[in-house]
């Protein structure tokens, strides 16, 4: 899961205000070190974490408002202050024509990441074109077609220079939104300070986006500043947040910039990319889920009735198999899991992690299943699993694995029951005035 170490320290902090007898300077200074603790291992600058240490303490202490108990109102300021320090609103982005420039240093994932934009957008019924206007790398123009290859959108890249590239795809390009690449460096310097400033007077773009990759941290702040003196980017795209602890400096870092983080990269493939929401992402960290976000994912992968049924605790081998089905616009069941309400975090890593090349044969050994069989797995035994080898083209030893896995995925949705287990107490009492849907 995302910001992990981070994820687990707030969670830790709400159970703990949520089990105090008495809500005290003592205890409250307490759970405020813990807080503490987590933020600076997820590399967020000292000075932020005393600040938001120094606002907590001083709500708190001042007493609740009337109608809500201290412990309730410590739990809704602690989320309040989480929300607020990761970025307080969504950075909007636009359904409508534009153009945007993409900009970054080098190895900061700026083309992946023009890739999930391109797909994120056409997903969403916009034409899309991309524009390859780093002329410097040798691969760049190469990797840009290949991921536009993947999204589906053409690629503009005639001319020697960047401005020349540019200028061609403004006279060609009939799609809705435009996304020009640009040259990345190892540090900002003279030269690409002008390309881009030439750039940004030809393209006259909508959106300038920053990409900053999640494992630097509290630099996250110095570059976007830097970045922003230069061209003044309208927003920042954090890459990579699934691959370190640092994710948390980093967007706290990029809040405290002047520009709103408006994309975050989860993964690795071009369905990866989620539109920035600090109260939905802090409610994913602390185990609340992101229902929308799983609804959302689920329709573009056409799999939205099957969401819905997990969401209500339904789960079939029909719905596994449509699940699977979905897999690749969805991206993994444990991603899924993690979006329900009260899951987040609690499975043991891995469990259910499926190698996609097994997870292919599944659908053909499911649709050689019988009515009943499909309704009641528990009967397939040996014969059966020999049968269902036989006519599905496969071997004992996957039908058996399918069946495991569908009976470890069957059991996690129990525990879900739906989100049902969060309906009550005080956590549920604060989700829901902030219009949460538990």
């Amino acid at each position: 899961m995302v910001l992990e170490n981070l994820g687990s320290g707030l969670k830790h902090a709400l159970r703990k205000v949520a089990g105090l007898g008495v809500v005290d300077k003592e205890a409250v200074e307490s759970i405020l070190r813990d807080i503490q603790r987590s933020l600076l291992s997820a590399d967020v600058d000292v000075a932020l974490v005393s600040d938001l240490s120094k606002n907590i303490k001083k709500k708190v202490l001042e007493g609740a408002p009337a109608g809500m108990s201290l412990k309730e109102y410590f739990i809704k300021v602690l989320y309040e202050e989480a929300v607020s320090f990761l970025g307080k609103e969504k950075g909007e982005v636009p359904l409508k024509k534009q153009r945007i420039l993409v900009i970054g240093l080098f190895g900061s994932g700026k083309s992946t990441s023009i890739g999930k934009i391109a797909k994120w957008f056409k997903t969403r019924g916009l034409p899309v074109g991309l524009v390859a206007c780093d002329v410097h790398r040798p691969a760049a123009k190469d990797q840009l077609r290949q991921l536009g290859e993947k999204a589906g959108v053409p690629v503009y890249e005639d001319g020697e220079t960047a401005e020349d590239v540019a200028k061609n795809a403004l006279k060609k390009a009939k799609e809705d939104v435009l996304i020009f690449d640009s040259a990345g460096r190892d540090a900002l310097d003279e030269e690409l300070a002008k390309e881009l400033k030439n750039l940004g007077k030809i393209i006259l773009p909508d959106e300038v986006l920053l990409v900053l990759p999640a494992e630097i941290g509290q630099a996250a702040r110095k570059q976007s500043e830097e970045f922003a003196k230069l061209v003044g980017i309208t927003g920042i795209v954090i890459t990579k947040l699934d691959g370190t602890a640092k994710g948390g400096g980093a967007l706290a870092a990029a809040a405290v910039s002047g520009a709103k983080v408006k994309f975050i990269g989860t993964g690795e493939k071009l369905g990866d990319l989620e539109a920035y929401d600090p109260q939905r992402f802090v409610s994913k960290l602390i185990g609340y889920g992101d229902i929308q976000g799983l609804l959302e994912k689920a329709k573009e992968a056409g799999v939205e009735k099957t969401a819905k049924k997990l969401l209500e605790g339904e789960f079939t081998m029909e719905t596994f198999y449509e699940q699977i089905e979905g897999m690749q616009g969805m991206g993994s069941l444990t991603k899924m899991v993690d979006m329900i309400p009260g899951m987040g975090g609690k499975l043991p890593k891995g469990v259910l992690d499926i190698q996609e090349e097994k997870m292919k044969k599944w659908p053909f050994i499911i649709t050689s299943m019988t009515p009943k069989e499909k309704k009641e797995p528990e009967l397939i035994k040996t014969s059966r699993i020999n049968r269902l080898a036989k006519g599905s083209g496969t071997s004992e030893t996957e039908v058996r694995e399918l069946l495991k896995h569908y009976k470890q995925a069957k059991k996690v949705m129990k525990l879900t029951k739906g989100g049902k287990g969060l309906k009550r107490g005080p956590l549920a009492q604060i989700a829901k005035q902030f219009g949460m849907k538990m």
